[in-house]
């Protein structure tokens, strides 16, 4: 099959679908394709006697507008569902106890999942001198050296395992939370930052992540992801990329191999999937950025959905869930409380709640067999939350799950943006530059295709 395209679009996660529905919307021919039989990427979301659970993402964060306007132009908007007001209490594991996250400055100076030193120390924040700006730490040093090892165990470092399943020695500050980053340069301190920062994201009509609210759907997250593909005119599933070549007119010729093998002609192409894909496409191009790409690491790790009578679990689930500090010695990530922060994720008198393991913190356990994982859910849970037996659980394993900025991550990020200027009608757009979040992955493909509608509508020379 031979076919013509103004772009092909390589991968049919979340980026790939936003690029090329806004490359669409404006008029290009798009042709995606897509090695896995299903779009999506990580996002999926099962139904099951009543309980409906994600394989990947739980939710997003309304960070950003491009996300309202996306789910308008789809027609989905109706579909989305807050999450419940209970939802907005966190908790983080203390001796073996979940303790809620303050949330307010009050709160912080009472609550007991900080000591009286830790809550001392962070008055010395204001008056720490800022690194230099050419200084690429990690997310440990830059945390003690402004906030002390107390702030890092018991809220850093957790949230580092709840975002990126990372480990805050490995992960760069500036490439993995730049914005924290930005704070300290621009303005010295953190805390000073955070509340200058508020009014100029307010002008920008832009929400923080730490108070930006969490939504998903009423079927799921993968409504996003199917309304995406299916105001698509055409994606190729099941069909792997097998070449990539420069035409002698500047444009390019994607080979790959389905039911039936296909040639494409198109004047640009989008990489929108995981680094070592993209390494292995780009090996005979620009051999640079194919050992860039192949310098990214990633996270394994495996979910847990466990349904429960509401009757079989002590705690009260009265919150988004809880995280567990890796100076707590315990063999979960974290457990979100499903069923308590959105409607019809259970059914009537039952509970569902989705707990993580594995990431950098302990690799091997999300390799484990099922039955092995879902042992060592029940009886963290047991412990923890004074669970009883599981009606129902269901295992999740993603071998590379999420890419890690670790340090020297902005050093292969412009080798990679490199590549792009060199290579004229070529764009990369995945989750290891940008963020990995829902709503960054979004910005980022629009981004993308403002960047490749100027490239096709550029004058040839």
């Amino acid at each position: 099959m031979i076919l013509d395209s103004d772009v092909v679009v390589i991968g049919a996660g979340l980026s790939g679908l936003v690029t090329a529905f806004a490359l669409a919307r404006a008029g290009l021919r798009v042709q995606v394709i897509e090695a896995a039989p299903r779009t999506g990427g990580v996002i999926s979301t099962i139904r099951r006697d009543g309980m409906l659970y994600e394989r990947g993402p739980n939710s997003a964060l309304d960070t950003h507008p491009r996300i309202s306007e996306l789910l308008d132009q789809l027609g989905i908007a109706a579909e989305r569902v807050e999450a419940s007001t209970v939802a907005s209490r966190r908790y983080v594991l203390r001796d073996g106890t979940p303790a809620a996250l303050p949330t307010s400055p009050t709160a912080f100076f009472s609550t007991r999942l900080f000591s009286a030193a830790a809550k001392l120390r962070l008055l010395r924040e204001p008056f720490i001198a800022p690194a230099p700006a050419t200084a690429d730490e990690s997310v440990t040093q830059f945390v003690t050296r402004r906030l002390g090892h107390e702030l890092l165990d018991y809220a850093i470092e957790p949230f580092v395992a709840g975002v990126y399943a990372g480990n805050p020695d490995e992960l760069s500050v500036t490439a993995a939370f730049p914005k924290l980053y930005a704070l300290e340069q621009r303005y010295g301190s953190l805390i000073k930052g955070q509340i200058k920062g508020a009014r100029e994201r307010a002008r920008r009509d832009e929400r923080a992540k730490n108070v930006a609210g969490s939504f998903s759907f009423r079927d799921g997250m993968q409504t996003l992801t199917d309304a995406l593909t299916r105001a698509l005119p055409t994606v190729l599933v099941d069909t792997m990329v097998t070449r990539l070549e420069r035409t002698q007119r500047g444009g390019f010729r994607v080979e790959a191999s389905g039911s039936e093998a296909v040639q494409i002609a198109s004047r640009a192409v989008v990489l929108a999937v995981p680094a070592p894909v993209a390494a292995d496409l780009l090996r005979d191009h620009v051999p640079d950025a194919a050992n860039a790409l192949g310098g990214v690491l990633y996270a394994p790790v495996a979910s847990v959905a466990s349904l429960y009578a509401r009757s079989a679990v002590a705690h009260a689930l009265d919150g988004f869930g809880f995280l567990v500090p890796r100076v707590e010695q315990r063999r979960i990530l974290g457990s979100l409380f499903s069923s308590s922060m959105f409607e019809g994720r259970a059914p009537e008198g039952k509970v569902l709640l989705t707990t993580f393991l594995g990431g950098r913190r302990q690799p091997e356990i999300a390799l484990q067999s099922a039955d092995d994982i879902s042992r060592i859910v029940d009886g963290e849970l047991t412990d923890l939350l004074g669970a009883g037996r599981p009606i129902d659980t269901a295992v999740t394993r993603w071998t590379a799950a999420i890419p890690q900025y670790t340090l020297g991550h902005l050093d292969r990020v412009r080798r990679i943006e490199r590549a792009e200027g060199g290579l004229r009608g070529f764009f990369l757009c995945a989750s290891y530059r940008g963020g990995v979040s829902v709503g960054d992955r979004i910005k980022s493909a629009y981004e993308t295709a403002e960047r490749i509608l100027h490239h096709v509508h550029a004058p040839v020379h």
